[in-house]
């Protein structure tokens, strides 16, 4: 069979990690499976390089870049030491010159005050460029041949979007042409997170980077699988530290997991399933250390059970937006005028609610962007396109997800009936058209009480044939 292999920060986080990760590709190898492998930074690496680079150019002076230099360094050559003692010295040259080019972008970008989008995102893409050569080293030490690519050369090719670009569909012939006959010669290790415009200029893919590489790449290469090992045995039917008896999901469509993702759950962005759902390639989420666990699977149409719930998942850091005015009544071009201010400040709407009379229309937006939002709106007020607009941090956004609920008579009165019986007021509620997502608002103290009271109602911890 042909596997891209995805590997994330804390399955390669040391040397005993790496050594893990290479049990498992040895043991595919060794039973002729074709193999591909994309890897992220090492656990906290990435963040350390968007710290540096968001205070340099504000920065009184440069005694920051030295240590982190020589941290960055210290980490990556223990890891090389522990992981392939047999190739620290070729290995570690290629690392060093690494950190000879991200201490110079550094110097450049403290001492010219200033950050671009595209020298932040070559920036934030060393520690994949440090950590790739590692694990290449580390199978040749067991004696598997193997090359380190970058996601430029291994054929991705994106949008000039620098922080949250997307692949091209042309990439998948690149990835063919330049991965395809290395594949079952050798095992390529593949930096994640990164491509590159058709002009070469390095681009990163946002969040959850390298999950998105490992599907692009999936995709190119008409993988039979692909597989995305983390520190979970798969995803889970609610955030286990809400509900200790949350339990692993053996099965999940992808829009299942799009719905889950979308609203919080730490498991594959959106965009990270497109490019397999494309190709109705089979993706399966397991734990580097747990191997023998059979995971999650994520199919274009999940195995249904007796319940039509799946999941539920809730955001706590969100804040609700209301939008009045008598003034917006049978108005054409209130809604267009409402989002395209968003957009054009950059604010991400999440959950919309409108109601019939058109006097009203409930947003709900990431904390982080509710000062922009609110100044935003505040021009329509001025324009008199609205009354007023007013927040409300103390929210919360709840989501079920399942796609047994399309079709399925009553599922919305249990979910609402059993909330009322427990006292959980709600105060706004959205439903799309594909009827795999409940998402409703309740204040932020209440979230965690209505997970909990939804897990129990459909039965989320009991195991059944699925």
């Amino acid at each position: 069979m042909r596997f891209l292999m995805k590997f994330g920060g804390t399955s390669v986080a040391d040397a005993q990690c790496i050594r893990n990760v290479v049990e498992i590709l040895e043991k595919h190898h060794k039973a002729g499976d074709e193999l591909a492998v994309v890897v992220s930074a090492q656990r906290g690496v990435t963040d350390q390089l968007i710290e540096i680079t968001s205070k340099l150019p504000t920065a009184k002076d440069d005694t920051a870049i030295e240590p982190l230099i020589q941290a960055l360094g210290r980490r990556h050559m223990t890891t090389l030491e522990g992981a392939a003692p047999g190739y620290v010295a070729e290995t570690g040259s290629v690392i060093e010159d690494r950190l000879i080019s991200l201490q110079n972008i550094l110097f450049a970008v403290y001492n010219l005050r200033e950050l671009t989008p595209r020298s932040k995102d070559y920036i934030i893409s060393f520690g994949e460029r440090m950590l790739a050569p590692i694990v290449s080293a580390a199978l040749r030490q067991r004696g598997i041949p193997s090359s380190v690519i970058d996601g430029c050369d291994a054929g991705i090719l994106t949008t000039p979007q620098h922080g949250e670009s997307t692949a091209l569909l042309e990439s998948d012939a690149r990835i063919k042409k330049r991965l395809g006959p290395l594949l079952g010669k050798e095992i390529p290790i593949i930096m994640g997170f990164m491509g590159c415009t058709r002009n070469g200029v390095v681009t990163t893919l946002g969040r959850s980077g390298s999950d998105y590489s490992a599907s692009i790449i999936g995709a190119g290469i008409d993988a039979d699988e692909i597989w995305i090992w983390t520190d979970v045995d798969g995803i889970m039917t609610c955030d286990p530290r809400v509900i200790n008896d949350a339990r692993v999901m053996p099965s999940l469509s992808y829009i299942e997991v799009m719905e889950l993702s979308y609203f919080g759950a730490k498991v594959m962005h959106p965009r990270s399933i497109e490019p397999a759902m494309r190709k109705n390639i089979l993706v399966r989420v397991k734990n580097t250390f747990n191997p023998s666990h059979p995971g999650t699977v994520i199919v274009r149409n999940g195995q249904r059970d007796h319940r039509v719930v799946k999941a539920l998942t809730y955001i706590d850091k969100v804040a609700a937006i209301n939008i009045n005015g008598a003034q917006m009544i049978g108005r054409p071009g209130v809604a267009k005028a409402i989002f395209t201010i968003l957009a054009d400040n950059e604010v991400n709407v999440m959950m919309i609610s409108q109601g019939s009379s058109e006097a009203n229309i409930s947003l709900i937006v990431d904390e982080a962007h509710l000062n922009a939002a609110v100044h935003a709106l505040s021009d329509l007020v001025k324009q008199g396109i609205v009354r007023e607009v007013t927040h409300n941090h103390d929210v919360c956004a709840v989501a079920v997800v399942g796609a047994g609920m399309a079709g399925a008579p009553g599922t919305g009165g249990r979910i609402f009936t059993a909330l009322g019986k427990t006292g959980v007021n709600v105060m706004m509620i959205s439903q799309g058209s594909s009827e795999a997502n409940i998402s409703f608002v309740v204040k932020q103290q209440d979230g965690p009480r209505a997970v909990r009271v939804l897990h129990d109602e459909f039965r989320l911890s009991e195991v059944c044939d699925e």
